[in-house]
């Protein structure tokens, strides 16, 4: 199985694994507790806490666990509500943010779903043109979201730039870094942002934790009241294992990140001067270099992007058709059609997410394959076409 499908989950290494075992079976303590094997295990959930805080360039208490990106997105938007009525976000963001603001709105919250350009940067003017302050009106804009890099396109915003513009408004600002932690080197304090999300399987951690940087988390309210973990702000037992594993998998990868970044550049600009210079009528989508290393989005004329990756998927490649949030969608991709893609180009769409373990032996064998595939549908679609003349 070649598998390049990264921005949908990647494979644990083997640092997280071993560091973990301990603490599914010996250490099995609870961190709250006073005695010895409790004092040890809260010792190393600790110390994660300070390696991925300097990673970030940040303290230690400005991060709490959690589940995942998911759940700190959640927490942010509802700590966005809790101060105000009014959240800027973009049409590009991933469900966590997009769905949750849906959920807001329902309870009469004001959002603005921001646009952006062909290449997937949001508009700069928008965000400050729809800046509310709350004295001519009761709307009070209290959160800005944008993420960082797109999950499904790769482009990273200027979100230094974008910080820059919430504060001026007196406004917090949040990024979903899910996509980008762990690939691209990040610092809360030159990015200037308020809170930031982050998911432990993506960075070859494992699943099911994560965390959120907060600024100032005195402004934060709870998001779940229990046995007053996380300073009171996130009650509950702590995942201690996984917690270890993403501490190993953060380590890992602040340690190795510039290899892995040039190497998987270079295998993805690789891959997409084949592709592009080998297949008719297909386009990449997002900025072409201002992008994360490994992804690479393209839309093919007259196919199904889903059909695609079956085939794929029978030739023993693992690619994706878009986000594996919405994989069963029967609609095109939010984010490829926010970019200004035809409906009927936009369901031609697919991404393929290089990890730093494959090899260029594995993209030229895709290549072949997308190839052929592409070939096979086009085929089938136009004696379609033709039966229906």
């Amino acid at each position: 199985m070649i598998y390049l499908d990264n921005a949908a989950t990647t494979k644990i290494c083997e640092k997280a694994v071993k560091a973990m075992e301990p603490y599914l079976k010996e250490e099995y303590g609870n961190p709250s507790g006073i005695y010895s094997i409790g004092r040890k295990t809260r010792e190393q959930v600790e110390k994660v806490r300070w390696i991925i805080a300097k990673s970030l360039n940040c303290k230690p208490e400005n991060i709490f666990f959690t589940s995942g990106g998911t759940e700190s997105d959640n927490w942010v938007l509802d700590n966005g509500a809790y101060l105000g009525n009014h959240i800027i976000t973009s049409k590009i963001e991933h469900h966590a943010i997009l769905n949750k603001c849906k959920q807001l709105e329902n309870e009469g919250i004001k959002v603005t779903y921001v646009d952006v350009d062909k290449n997937g940067f949001v508009d700069m003017e928008q965000i400050k043109t729809d800046y509310k302050d709350g004295f001519e009106n009761p709307v009070r804009t209290s959160l800005v979201s944008i993420m960082l890099a797109n999950n499904e396109i790769g482009t990273i915003e200027p979100i230094r730039n974008i910080a820059m513009v919430a504060h001026r408004k007196g406004v917090l600002f949040h990024t979903d870094a899910v996509q980008a932690f762990g690939h691209i080197p990040i610092d809360v304090n030159y990015l200037g942002v308020d809170m930031l999300s982050a998911s432990s399987h993506k960075f070859n951690g494992p699943k099911g934790v994560g965390f959120l940087y907060v600024r100032n988390p005195k402004e934060m309210m709870p998001l779940i009241y229990g046995g007053g973990q996380e300073k009171g702000k996130r009650g509950g037992t702590e995942n201690v294992a996984g917690i270890i594993g993403m501490g190993a998998a953060v380590e890992d990868s602040m340690r190795n990140m510039s290899a892995r970044y040039n190497k998987e550049k270079n295998l993805r600009d690789y891959m997409v001067k084949r592709i592009l210079g080998e297949i008719p009528n297909v386009s990449l989508n997002g900025h072409h270099t201002n992008r994360l290393p490994g992804n690479a989005s393209f839309t093919f004329d007259g196919i199904n992007g889903t059909s695609l990756v079956v085939i794929m998927d029978e030739e023993g490649v693992c690619i994706s058709a878009g986000s594996a949030c919405a994989a069963s969608a029967e609609k095109p991709s939010h984010v490829i059609s926010a970019l200004g893609i035809p409906k009927e180009k936009a369901y031609g769409t697919i991404r393929i997410t290089i990890g730093h373990e494959n090899t260029r032996k594995e993209i030229d064998y895709t290549v072949e394959k997308l190839k052929a595939g592409v070939k096979e549908l086009r085929a089938k679609s136009w004696k379609l076409s033709w039966k229906i003349m």
